[in-house]
Protein backbone atom coordinates (compact mmCIF):
# COMPACT_ATOMS: atom_id res chain seq x y z
CA UNK A 1 0.00 0.00 0.00
CA UNK A 2 1.21 3.66 -0.85
CA UNK A 3 2.19 5.70 1.78
CA UNK A 4 1.00 9.36 1.72
CA UNK A 5 4.45 10.88 1.48
CA UNK A 6 4.05 12.48 -1.65
CA UNK A 7 5.55 16.16 -0.07
CA UNK A 8 8.90 13.83 0.09
CA UNK A 9 10.52 14.32 -3.07
CA UNK A 10 13.67 12.03 -3.24
CA UNK A 11 17.14 13.62 -4.26
CA UNK A 12 18.58 12.24 -7.74
CA UNK A 13 21.06 10.33 -5.84
CA UNK A 14 17.48 8.47 -4.06
CA UNK A 15 15.82 8.24 -7.46
CA UNK A 16 18.64 6.47 -9.21
CA UNK A 17 18.19 3.86 -6.56
CA UNK A 18 14.11 3.54 -6.39
CA UNK A 19 15.07 2.99 -10.43
CA UNK A 20 16.82 0.02 -9.36
CA UNK A 21 14.30 -1.18 -6.36
CA UNK A 22 11.18 -0.74 -9.16
CA UNK A 23 13.01 -2.82 -11.86
CA UNK A 24 14.54 -5.68 -9.38
CA UNK A 25 11.75 -5.94 -6.76
CA UNK A 26 12.79 -5.87 -3.40
CA UNK A 27 16.68 -6.40 -3.14
CA UNK A 28 19.44 -6.35 -0.51
CA UNK A 29 22.00 -3.33 -0.43
CA UNK A 30 24.79 -5.97 -2.32
CA UNK A 31 22.17 -6.38 -5.37
CA UNK A 32 21.21 -2.21 -4.93
CA UNK A 33 24.99 -2.20 -5.31
CA UNK A 34 26.03 -4.42 -7.95
CA UNK A 35 23.23 -2.82 -10.22
CA UNK A 36 24.06 1.04 -9.80
CA UNK A 37 27.88 0.17 -10.16
CA UNK A 38 27.39 -1.06 -13.42
CA UNK A 39 26.62 2.76 -14.51
CA UNK A 40 28.50 4.36 -11.66
CA UNK A 41 31.64 4.39 -9.27
CA UNK A 42 29.16 3.94 -6.02
CA UNK A 43 30.56 2.30 -2.95
CA UNK A 44 28.95 -0.03 -1.19
CA UNK A 45 28.47 1.68 2.38
CA UNK A 46 27.20 5.11 -0.07
CA UNK A 47 24.46 2.88 -1.20
CA UNK A 48 23.63 1.50 2.47
CA UNK A 49 23.48 5.29 3.40
CA UNK A 50 21.54 6.35 1.41
CA UNK A 51 19.01 3.14 1.74
CA UNK A 52 18.89 3.98 5.25
CA UNK A 53 18.20 7.74 5.14
CA UNK A 54 15.30 7.07 2.33
CA UNK A 55 13.95 4.52 4.76
CA UNK A 56 13.65 7.39 7.46
CA UNK A 57 11.90 9.76 4.87
CA UNK A 58 10.08 6.49 4.31
CA UNK A 59 10.60 6.44 0.44
CA UNK A 60 11.52 2.67 1.06
CA UNK A 61 10.81 -0.60 3.50
CA UNK A 62 13.04 -2.47 4.74
CA UNK A 63 12.14 -5.78 6.01
CA UNK A 64 14.52 -6.95 8.94
CA UNK A 65 13.76 -10.29 9.26
CA UNK A 66 16.72 -12.19 7.51
CA UNK A 67 20.72 -11.22 8.36
CA UNK A 68 20.62 -9.05 5.26
CA UNK A 69 17.81 -6.58 5.04
CA UNK A 70 15.82 -6.21 2.02
CA UNK A 71 14.71 -3.02 0.64
CA UNK A 72 11.82 -1.97 -1.33
CA UNK A 73 10.18 0.80 -2.46
CA UNK A 74 7.86 2.16 -0.63
CA UNK A 75 5.76 3.62 -3.53
CA UNK A 76 5.29 2.25 -6.81
CA UNK A 77 7.05 4.56 -9.58
CA UNK A 78 3.71 6.02 -11.30
CA UNK A 79 2.66 7.49 -8.08
CA UNK A 80 6.56 9.06 -7.67
CA UNK A 81 6.61 9.98 -11.20
CA UNK A 82 2.87 11.24 -10.72
CA UNK A 83 3.78 13.35 -6.94
CA UNK A 84 7.51 14.86 -8.75
CA UNK A 85 5.66 15.98 -12.03
CA UNK A 86 3.23 17.88 -9.82
CA UNK A 87 5.67 19.45 -8.24
CA UNK A 88 7.56 20.11 -11.20
CA UNK A 89 4.02 21.51 -12.72
CA UNK A 90 3.59 23.80 -10.21
CA UNK A 91 7.25 25.35 -9.34
CA UNK A 92 8.48 25.37 -13.15
CA UNK A 93 5.07 26.02 -15.22
CA UNK A 94 2.74 28.27 -12.36
CA UNK A 95 0.41 24.76 -12.47
CA UNK A 96 0.24 24.80 -16.28
CA UNK A 97 0.24 21.44 -17.80
CA UNK A 98 -0.10 22.65 -20.76
CA UNK A 99 2.66 25.06 -20.54
CA UNK A 100 4.61 21.77 -19.65
CA UNK A 101 3.32 20.09 -22.88
CA UNK A 102 4.47 22.45 -25.04
CA UNK A 103 7.70 23.17 -23.43
CA UNK A 104 8.38 19.14 -23.96
CA UNK A 105 7.12 18.96 -27.16
CA UNK A 106 9.32 21.75 -28.77
CA UNK A 107 12.38 20.09 -27.81
CA UNK A 108 13.27 17.58 -30.16
CA UNK A 109 10.05 15.13 -30.36
CA UNK A 110 10.51 12.23 -32.66
CA UNK A 111 7.82 11.11 -35.11
CA UNK A 112 6.92 8.11 -33.44
CA UNK A 113 6.60 10.40 -29.69
CA UNK A 114 4.26 12.68 -31.51
CA UNK A 115 2.29 9.28 -32.83
CA UNK A 116 2.17 7.65 -29.28
CA UNK A 117 0.99 11.55 -27.40
CA UNK A 118 -1.57 11.73 -30.04
CA UNK A 119 -2.80 8.54 -29.69
CA UNK A 120 -3.06 8.77 -25.40
CA UNK A 121 -4.89 12.01 -26.70
CA UNK A 122 -7.43 10.15 -28.64
CA UNK A 123 -7.87 7.56 -25.88
CA UNK A 124 -8.55 10.54 -23.26
CA UNK A 125 -10.93 11.89 -25.36
CA UNK A 126 -12.73 9.04 -26.39
CA UNK A 127 -12.85 8.48 -22.06
CA UNK A 128 -14.96 11.61 -21.83
CA UNK A 129 -17.51 11.20 -24.20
Amino acid sequence: MARDNSDIKPTEAELTLLNILWKLGPATVRQVHETVSETQKTGYTTVLKILQIMHEKALVIRDESNRAHVYAAANSETFTQSSLLKDLVSKAFGGSTSKLVMRALNNSTSKEEIADIRQLLNELEEQDQ
